[in-house]
């Protein structure tokens, strides 16, 4: 029987891995490179990395509905959807991954009632994997045992926010002077949520548009460490948002 708690991530992580090896050699190989009708890229390696994850999920959580990224694409995302349900993003960070850019992930978060309750994350390109389990978040690296990882405190002076490569100057010190973080490192990707907990950095606030499937992994990650990520108000995060196809509003995701 499918265990739907943090101790998933464990057999989550394994499946992001796989996916890994498989999207890994094609990284820098000239894929052609696809438009959606949102004007987003695609490659081959998330329409692979896709497939074998939805064939691993069908044999590891038979009976639990999934919303994957290209899927959703291609055919609709669900109008509706149940209690328990799972993420899927093979390839986080298209646009890096199309330009050589290291910081692109592949994605796998389960939800229960709305929340993120287990996750795995792989870095095809270093090999990183971080996921959740009993007694809280880990991280590995190929063929490396598992370490738990913790938020960090934070330090006046010396907090770090992880934004997007896009934002606008006069966004970010708007922000700064909101959350008060004293210097900013640019990154795509879901892997700001792991580096967060892994205490390399403390906080990510992000204004623009995502889709649930980008951060559920990373959300469950982070508070698996000892972080959060609320609304931008300040209230919940939530999942299962299928009347808006899945589309998230402005949050802020933080360490210690």
């Amino acid at each position: 029987m499918t265990t739907l708690d943090a101790r998933f991530g464990a057999v989550l992580a394994d499946l992001c891995e796989e996916a890994a090896d498989l999207v890994r050699p094609l990284w820098k190989s000239d894929l052609a490179v696809d438009r959606k009708s949102d004007d987003s890229p695609v490659t081959e390696a998330d329409r692979r990395a896709e497939t074998l994850i939805l064939e691993r999920l069908a044999r590891v959580a038979p009976g639990v509905p999934v919303v994957s990224e290209e899927d959703a694409s291609e055919f609709g995302a669900p109008g509706r959807i149940g209690r328990v349900f799972l993420l899927v993003d093979p390839v986080d960070g298209t646009k890096a991954f199309v330009r050589g850019d290291p910081n692109f992930t592949v994605n796998i978060g389960l939800v229960v009632d709305g929340v993120p309750v287990a996750g795995a994350i792989t870095a095809p390109a270093t090999g990183e994997t971080w996921f959740t389990d009993a007694g809280g978040a880990f991280k590995r690296a190929a063929g490396g045992p598992a370490a738990p990882v913790r938020v960090r405190s934070w330090t006046r002076g010396a907090s770090v926010a992880l934004v997007s490569h896009t934002m606008k100057p006069e966004t970010l010190k708007a922000l700064a002077d909101r959350y008060g973080f004293d210097g900013t490192e640019a990154m795509d990707s879901s892997i700001k949520f792991c580096r967060i907990a892994e205490g390399a950095a403390d906080i990510y606030p992000r204004l623009g548009p995502t889709m649930e499937w980008d951060i559920a992994a990373g959300h469950a990650i982070l508070a698996a460490a000892g972080g959060r990520v609320e609304a931008e108000d300040g209230g919940a995060f939530l999942y299962g948002k299928a009347s808006a196809g899945f589309r998230n509003g402005a949050f802020v995701a933080r360490g210690g």
